[in-house]
């Protein structure tokens, strides 16, 4: 139904760049309807603020500047307010066009789960869209697709979100409804038996019948041996079929109340407009529960290399790839999250990456390398590394490629070109996020459900420029460290050896089987 974002699991990522400009310049989402749920991708932004990290006066019109001092600002327009029951809202303004984008995120996803019941927030993101008394059975998406309307819903680890984008002038009946669904939702066996197939069937087709999904879950269940972060968003297939009526609306009592939620709206709107408009809506809407601080088990520290390997017969093009438990922006201390982000730009981000260019280019070892960060999530998360190997290659030959340049870069650190051209790359991304207002909504959702704040939103430019070699060099001789690692290896099944007649048994008639000899009996000590 929906791709399973951010922050550590290991799935897909081959494919991946989520360093924290990635999630700057596209999300993926659920699209609901009133015939089912089925995946979306908002369209990337296409990046109009030309200006910016560009100076006029003496520099060439269109060089960016060496300085990367007075910074643009980002999100310096975003405000903030808290209704009476505990809701935090957020206020995105936005009025080149009469257009809002309305997002509430709960503050729960898939590692606040209670053993057992894997995929449960997952499942009961499909039952929101089942109704309640005063809009039953599907009667919201109906709503929203009369007035031309678009609607979505993703679930991750830390947390999990519904989307609408109207004409300004629905927006009332958005809030409404959405109000409606958080404190009224009706389930009935009659929905939630179906839509748990429909569950099932979705793991099949985007777990079960992936190689890559599979050996991704393997690696994150052994990257994470006590951390929820390493089940999968979706679930184990023996619980799936578990859940049920009872399991969902409990869940939904304990954590959809709205004093663990946020309501973000951006648009076409101002502060005072949406706090009236809040209060007339969402304020109404009681504290049904204390979900209280999100206290997870903490991984134990790796001290071995583990290594996983998945043959299977979908397999066309052999892939690796290695993961490390590193810290978030939320649980890392100092520099060391910003120093992250650049080191999987320069590692392995694109195709002017140490990776690419050594591997792809100039040795021509792998067909594909990168390397990323996925930097949001509440507790430690990941740093990856993948590639797979041309024609003529190992998989060997691309480990040991890989392992090459990641000593190298410890060893020698990175060039100041380098350095500036990841800084420029990054920072440009976030200010081109700030052209569209539904991206903009995601980077506030997702800081503020995984512990960040809007101030760290708008410092964050200026602390990454303000990074130096060092800071880089530090972070990949402290955490990409062999032992701290888990590799995985998508193989094609062996071939079978070929049966000679020199290999096939003989007929029992003709050269019987000796017979085994009559074991002596074992001396009585006197």
């Amino acid at each position: 139904m929906r791709q399973f974002s951010n922050p550590p699991s290991p799935s897909s990522k081959w494919l991946l760049k989520s360093c924290f400009f990635a999630l700057l310049s596209s999300v993926a989402v659920t699209q609901a309807s009133a015939h089912g749920v089925h995946a979306s991708n908002d369209a990337v932004p296409i990046p109009v603020i030309q200006s910016v990290l560009y100076k006029s006066g003496n520099d060439v019109p269109g060089k960016m500047t060496e300085s990367l001092a007075d910074l643009p600002s980002l999100g310096a327009n975003f405000s903030q307010f808290e209704l009476d029951n505990g809701m935090q809202v957020i206020v995105i303004p936005d009025h080149r066009a009469p257009v809002a984008t309305h997002m509430v995120w709960y503050k729960v996803g898939s590692a606040d789960e209670k053993p057992g019941e894997t995929g449960i927030a997952h499942f009961l993101e499909h039952l929101m869209f089942k109704g309640t008394k005063e809009h039953p059975d599907g009667e919201f998406s109906r709503i929203i697709e009369s007035v031309g309307g678009q609607e979505n819903a993703f679930t991750s680890y830390d947390f999990t979100a519904y989307y609408q984008r109207v004409a300004k002038q629905h927006l009332p009946t958005m809030m409404a409804m959405e109000a409606d669904r958080m404190a009224n939702l009706v389930l009935r066996e009659d929905q939630v038996n179906p839509e748990r197939q429909v569950v099932q069937e979705e793991r099949v087709s985007r777990t079960d019948s992936v190689p890559s999904s599979l050996l991704g879950e393997a690696v994150s269940a052994s990257l994470y041996r006590n951390h929820p972060y390493g089940k999968p968003v979706i679930g184990w297939a023996h619980e799936i079929e578990k859940l049920d009526r009872e399991t969902a609306l409990n869940f939904y009592n304990t954590y959809y109340t709205p004093n663990n939620a946020i309501l973000i709206v951006a648009g076409d709107v101002n502060a005072e407009e949406i706090k009236k408009l809040a209060k007339e809506t969402y304020g109404k809407v009681k504290r049904r529960a204390e979900p209280g601080p999100r206290i997870r088990p903490i991984e134990p520290p790796q001290r071995t290399a583990r290594t996983l390997t998945l043959r299977h017969e979908r397999v066309t093009q052999p892939q690796m790839s290695r993961s490390y438990v590193v810290p978030s922006y939320t649980s890392a201390t100092g520099k060391e999250s910003y120093a992250l982000d650049l080191l999987g730009y320069i590692l392995g981000s694109g195709t002017n990456s140490r990776l690419y260019q050594t591997l792809v280019v100039k040795d021509k070892i792998a067909t594909s390398a990168g390397a990323g960060y996925s930097s949001n999530g509440l507790d430690d998360t990941t740093f990856y590394i993948y590639g797979s190997p041309a024609a003529g290659k190992t998989l060997v030959d691309v480990d040991t490629a890989i392992g090459a340049q990641i000593q190298r870069l410890i060893d020698d650190g990175v060039s100041e070109e380098e350095l500036k051209r990841a800084k420029r790359s990054i920072l440009t991304q976030s200010y081109y996020s700030q052209d569209n207002q539904v991206t903009l909504a995601n980077i506030v959702g997702r800081t503020l459900t995984t512990g960040g704040t809007l101030d760290d939103i708008r410092d964050w430019p200026q602390k990454l420029s303000e990074l130096s070699i060092k800071d880089v060099q530090d972070v990949a001789a402290k955490y990409l460290k062999e032992n701290r690692s888990v590799t995985g290896y998508l193989r094609a099944p062996k071939a079978a050896k070929p049966v000679t007649k020199h290999d096939k048994m003989p007929p029992n008639d003709t050269h019987p089987l000796p017979k085994s000899k009559p074991q002596s009996s074992a001396k009585k000590e006197s």
